[in-house]
């Protein structure tokens, strides 16, 4: 799998404002998010505009204004953002793997597909903000990083 520059910005920026206030205190403006985790302002407009209409987050209007979370941060996945910002966590040139169609040959290949999202649904729908924010992944999560062959590119 491929991390976007899109997805790793957003879940930045949603850890950002998850630190600030626990997340539910006042809105954090788009200019400081940008500033604490180096994120290119026009970027992370279109960012947050992709957030706001997954419901992650709201944008206040006015002189104190900024973005809030909609929903609390342990109610929002890396699942829920990667799917926010990217689509679907796995695709085949542009399809879900249940929607594309091969030869008899080839028909193994579609269950890869379908067994490879559900890997990283397993730790993506797992894994919250709040987690992130608080820097304490659930124990199954962080057992899979206990093994050093999971540090090693392949």
């Amino acid at each position: 799998m491929r991390v976007s520059a899109k997805s790793d910005y957003a879940l930045r920026a949603l850890i950002e404002i998850a630190l600030r206030d626990g997340g539910d205190g006042g809105p954090v403006s788009a200019e400081a998010l940008g500033k604490a985790q180096d994120i290119p302002h026009g970027f992370l407009q279109a960012i947050l505009g992709d957030l706001r209409k997954a419901d992650v987050l709201v944008s206040v209007r006015g002189k104190a204004g900024g973005w809030r979370f909609a929903r609390s941060p342990e109610q929002v996945s890396v699942a829920d953002v990667i799917r926010a910002v990217d689509g679907p966590l796995v695709s085949v040139y542009g399809l879900r793997p249940e929607a594309v169609d091969y030869n008899e040959s080839a028909e193994e290949l579609q269950h890869v597909w379908i067994a490879a999202r559900r890997s990283l649904r397993d730790v993506f729908e797992r894994v919250t903000i709040r987690h992130l924010a608080d820097r304490a992944l659930p124990a199954e999560v962080a057992a899979l990083t206990d093994d050093e062959d999971a540090w090693l590119p392949h």
